[in-house]
């Protein structure tokens, strides 16, 4: 049958004026997209002092003299240094006391100081050096004869290597995630309400979005519009990702080309980003009326998201809220354990300015939750060579537990959802 764009929004767009939510799209301008994040403040040189001084309390705690860090989220974290990783080294070297420094090749200190928030020691190394050993240097001009030498957790082996050749023996080299992660683990009020303007930013986005499907689309046009409406609205797109009909199976999509028509699972999963916070976010539509097998997968999945919602409580073990999900599926015949039909992958993921962080909902991780933790809720169903739902949405713990960044759709019908409370 074919259809209209006016035929089509009757038959998949059901409650449209339910689009129009907080002011993002006026009912009567479904077109006016303008940005909302103007009032929203990035993280200032304080509260990277502040994070900082956290740091080293730690590292201090922990016995270790300096951590290691290379361009990155962890980098821009601590610092506010925005660079790229090469053969070159550019690193951060943070002592467990004394100011911070940045090693970078000669010609890249101009640019990198451009970026440096606060602290003036940056010590450049020439194409014929060793830039280890101006670490080496950093670490013993603060005083650290000996100790241990921690890395952050994505620092490539050669440049471990080589930093602890040049330190020598009186040094041994040890992780250091878990001191980064005291740290960015648990969010600021400040991050969140990062978060949450980046939240809001894909919702609208879904929400415009949504109202422009037509049928004959093909993933690359829906990908298109929600980028435009995600930077239109003052987000930076991570991503936005399409899936159609049987690709939606795939958690993260297929080869296999297909357009848009009349009965089919429509998966999206998008995030945006706001001052380097993140959001992500998955919808499900059905184009059209669903069957009876969309509609129940759909609610399953709807009924997992609040199991793993009302399962992340202060002091629960992270890895229970899969386990509590998986528990329900399996009651119903899905899996067992990550067998499809079921949930092949874990229920979440932790969320901040990567899109993925530690730590996981996810079998076996016996990580306690607390306040400032935050993570996808995603308990998606994935049918092999038919459809697969998802719904995302990110949660943030509270002293009292979890709250929603933004509250998952309430039906099919209604399939955009809406921001959460503070």
């Amino acid at each position: 049958m074919s259809l209209n764009k006016r035929d089509f929004l009757k038959l998949s767009i059901a409650g449209s004026a339910s689009l129009a939510f907080n002011g993002a799209l006026k009912a009567n301008e479904p077109d006016i997209l303008e940005s909302i994040t103007g009032d929203i403040t990035p993280i200032s040189v304080a509260e990277r002092k502040a994070r900082i001084a956290k740091l080293q309390d730690n590292m201090q705690a922990a016995g270790i003299a300096a951590l290691i860090i290379e361009p990155g989220s962890s980098m821009v974290y601590f610092s506010g240094v925005r660079w790229w990783r090469s053969e070159r080294l550019t690193c951060l070297v943070i002592p467990a006391e004394g100011d911070i420094a940045v090693v970078t090749p000669y010609f890249e200190e101009p640019s990198v100081r451009e970026s440096l928030t606060f602290g003036d020691d940056v010590r450049p190394w020439h194409e014929h050096e060793s830039p280890s050993r101006l670490v080496a240097n950093i670490i013993h001009d603060r005083g650290f004869g000996k100790g241990k030498i921690a890395f952050e957790g994505t620092v490539r082996f050669f440049v471990q290597n080589d930093i602890m050749h040049s330190l020598g023996s009186d040094y041994e080299m040890v992780s250091g995630r878990a001191v980064v992660n005291s740290c960015r683990m648990y969010k600021s009020k400040h991050e969140i309400a990062l978060m949450r303007k980046a939240s809001d930013v894909t919702l609208r986005a879904y929400a415009h979005t949504h109202s422009k499907l037509e049928v004959g689309m093909s993933k690359d046009d829906i990908s298109a519009i929600m980028t435009a409406a995600q930077t239109a609205l003052g987000g930076a797109t991570e991503f936005a990702m399409a899936l159609i009909g049987e690709a939606s199976a795939y958690p993260h999509g297929s080869r296999k080309t297909k357009t848009l028509a009349e009965g089919d699972i429509l998966l999206m999963d998008c995030g945006a980003e706001v001052h380097d916070y993140e959001s992500d976010i998955s919808r499900t539509f059905v184009i059209g009326e669903p069957n009876k097998k969309q509609r129940d997968v759909w609610n399953t999945v709807r009924k997992g998201q609040q199991i793993a919602f009302e399962t992340a409580q202060i002091g629960a073990e992270a890895g229970t809220v899969d386990d509590a999900v998986r528990a329900y599926y399996e009651s119903l015949g899905y899996g067992p354990g990550y067998k499809t039909p079921g949930l092949s992958h874990r229920t979440g993921h932790g969320i901040g300015m990567d899109g993925h962080e530690l730590v996981n909902f996810v079998h076996g991780e016996s990580t306690q939750l607390a306040s400032g933790m935050c993570f996808s809720n995603e308990p998606g169903i994935y049918i092999y060579g038919e459809f697969g739902v998802r719904l995302e949405d990110c949660i943030y713990m509270t002293d009292s537990g979890p709250k929603w960044f933004t509250e998952p759709p309430a039906s099919l019908e209604d399939p955009i959802g809406r921001m959460g409370g503070i």
